[in-house]
């Protein structure tokens, strides 16, 4: 599939606004206390700004942006609607999360607002992902590995951004310890399942071949004779886009080693340099978020230049 700019930056930026709203939502249900006004304050705007950022950009890709509003009434069968009104509806927690922390709201408050936000930011991520899942014609996506993947990175960008803030506003504020470890485990897991995905895509197929797209299996082995056509058309354009396999072994490297090994390192230097020079510290920890970020977007670029559409089966492809 041809990768578009603007899909790319909403997967990311949503993502990652949905990963640390999510964060913050699991840190107000553990203990409220731990989370600064300032911290949670920006936090939950940074969120709410990137999420918000994602999915305004997500209607430069389409043909008529000023009808965008009807996607919202086709919520009973389409994932891409669902998406949005789940969208819509995150933003009430984080109106009221914010409300919380702005004027001092209890503990049991927070708790609650925060429970809202992190269901509605795993909702709306997974949104997201099904509507890629659900294409039934294109094997890269329709499988039981991409969901799972959206959380995860989501996950991911949320610890590094969540990370970043709390070193930046409150470096001694205390983290409740199942948090200390979000962003390792994060990384690695996101480095161990991004391989077993691109793994899968490699050794498997869609199930359409050019036999039985054409019918003429019961003849033997069907190979295009010559194209349809000479000259390139919406469909070779949009849906045939091509990679070369050597560039896309080197972009996955890259993408793995930026969001999977580089935060890891980053972090490793950050917390042995801490006491001796906290400039130092806060430098690598920026570097690590900067690392991911940058990673996301290289992997979200995979993400759709890997897909292929079962129609190039039409043009010549012997599998998809």
């Amino acid at each position: 599939m041809h990768p578009a700019f603007s899909v790319i930056f909403f997967t990311v930026a949503s993502g990652c606004g949905y990963g640390l709203l999510f964060v913050l939502g699991i840190v107000a249900l553990l203990d409220p206390h731990t989370i600064g006004r300032t911290q949670g304050l920006l936090a939950v705007a940074m969120g709410a700004l990137f999420a918000a950022a994602g999915l305004l950009s997500s209607m430069f890709h389409l043909g008529q942006p000023q009808r965008a509003w009807r996607a919202f009434t086709q919520w009973r069968s389409s994932w891409l609607s669902r998406e949005g009104v789940a969208a819509v509806c995150s933003f009430i927690p984080v109106l009221t999360f914010g409300f919380g922390l702005w004027f001092g709201e209890d503990a049991s408050f927070l708790r609650i607002a925060g429970g809202l936000l992190a269901f509605f930011a795993i909702v709306t991520v997974g949104c997201t992902a099904r509507i890629y899942t659900s294409l039934k014609t294109i094997h890269a996506w329709h499988n039981d590995r991409v969901l799972p993947g959206y959380w995860l990175l989501a996950l991911l960008g949320g610890a590094a951004w969540w990370q970043l803030l709390q070193r930046v506003v409150d470096p001694v504020a205390t983290t409740p310890y199942v948090l200390l470890g979000l962003l390792p485990v994060a990384a690695l897991a996101s480095f161990w399942f991004k391989r077993a995905y691109w793994r899968f895509i490699d050794t498997t197929a869609h199930a359409a071949t050019p036999a039985s797209a054409t019918g003429l299996g019961s003849f033997g082995r069907v190979r295009a004779g010559e194209r349809p056509h000479t000259e390139a058309n919406y469909l070779t354009n949009e849906m045939g886009f091509v990679l070369a396999r050597k560039h896309a072994a080197s972009l996955r490297t890259i993408a793995a080693f930026l969001f999977g090994i580089a935060p890891l390192f980053f972090g490793l230097v950050a917390a042995a340099t801490d006491g001796r020079s906290p400039i130092t510290a806060l430098f690598c920890i920026a570097l690590g978020t900067l690392s991911v970020c940058v990673g996301l977007f290289v992997e979200r670029w995979l993400f759709f230049a890997e897909a292929k559409h079962v129609v190039m089966l039409y043009y010549g492809a012997d599998s998809t």
